[in-house]
């Protein structure tokens, strides 16, 4: 038999994401964002079930290109853009609307022949300080584009670094707009996730949720429930061994958990190479046949250990849900002390994937 773990992966619950984050987004246009693997849940997989997007945003050519090959028509947004000038015969070749975000960019463009036009996004730097043209240099850019017969049409794009924090998108959102001034009526892209859920006033013409679409919230302080999101990965295992122990004994590598009186461990077959947070603590919350327990000691490379104390009937067989329905990832996360974003992409190939309705 193989082993027991698999991530279970809720198309549903993609669709439904889907149509919460279209809910907020009022007349924009909507990009998925399905970059490193759709979060890990599987490019194709997701762009299937977020078919109802008006395009998806992601990074790689080759993810770009393989949801070309796989059908998909609706545009497709390389948000790094391209890299090398050998990159735009890509571009063309694929139909892709690049984010063009340094000049050097903008060079590479003008000097490469291109079959036909493309489409464009023109980053703005609005204080994150990652990538992106500032008040100095955005105008010579834009004219840039604007000239370039190659260069189609020009949408302007910033993003939100404290979307879903206490600065909010004031500060930026009102420099954003002081650099793009001279440009009146360009078509805008502003809002992720956190900015589509918390301030209207950042939809524009089009919006870029990850995120939420995967069933996670951005927020700290506001669950996926009260956004009413639905987890789209669940990870589940099973108990393949159960240890009793005495009271004094201990767990795991460096003997970091002690028994404070009797009690029943669970062995489960998940561990940090199957993507489960290695710095995980006791106590982070897992739950044994649908009832909530702690993990007890250090994460090992394929097994974790937890708290079977009280559960009646518990035993080698049990399901075990690491996050996912029932159990919310963000939760899972703040205990290890990362984000749901971390646990997503760190799935590991070696995890069977099932597909669910």
């Amino acid at each position: 038999m193989p082993r027991p773990i698999r991530a279970v992966i809720s198309l549903g619950a993609l669709a439904h994401n889907l149509e919460r984050a279209r809910a907020h987004a009022g007349n924009a246009g909507l990009w998925a964002v399905v970059k490193a693997n759709a979060y890990g849940h599987g490019l194709r997989r997701a762009a299937s079930a977020l078919a109802g997007a008006d395009g998806y945003a992601l990074l790689d050519f080759e993810e770009a290109i393989t949801l070309r090959r796989a059908g998909v028509q609706k545009p497709i947004l390389l948000l790094e853009g391209f890299f090398n000038a050998q990159d735009l015969a890509l571009v063309c070749e694929h139909r892709l609307t690049p984010v063009v975000h340094s000049m050097a960019q903008i060079e590479m463009l003008a000097g490469t022949p291109l079959a036909a036009p493309i489409d464009a996004y023109l980053k703005i730097n609005s204080g994150m300080n990652r990538l992106g043209f500032t008040l100095d240099d955005v105008r010579p850019a834009w004219n840039a584009l604007e000239a370039n017969p190659q260069v189609r049409r020009v949408t302007l794009m910033t993003h939100f670094a404290d979307a879903d924090g206490a600065s909010g998108v004031e500060a930026q959102l009102a420099w954003f707009e002081e650099i793009v001034a001279p440009f009146p009526g360009a078509p805008r892209s502003l809002a992720n996730s956190a900015a589509l859920l918390r301030f209207p006033e950042t939809r524009a013409d089009w919006v870029r949720p990850g995120i939420m679409l995967y069933g996670c919230s951005p927020f700290a302080d506001r669950s996926a429930i009260e956004l009413e999101l639905e987890p789209a990965m669940t990870l589940e295992s099973e108990i393949i061994d159960v240890q009793r122990l005495a009271p004094g004994e201990r767990v795991g590598y460096g003997f970091s958990y002690e028994a404070a009186g009797e009690m029943t461990v669970g062995v489960v077959a998940c561990g940090y190479a199957d993507g489960y947070p290695r710095h995980a603590p006791s106590g982070t919350p897992v739950l044994v046949g649908g009832v909530r327990t702690r993990s007890v000691g250090r994460v090992s490379m394929d097994m974790i250990c937890v708290d079977l104390s009280g559960f009646a009937g518990a035993g080698i067989g049990s399901r075990v849900t690491l996050w996912g329905r029932g159990l919310p990832a963000d939760e899972v996360a703040a205990s290890a002390g990362t984000l749901s974003y971390e646990l997503l992409c760190a799935l590991a190939p070696r995890v069977p994937v099932i597909e669910a309705p």
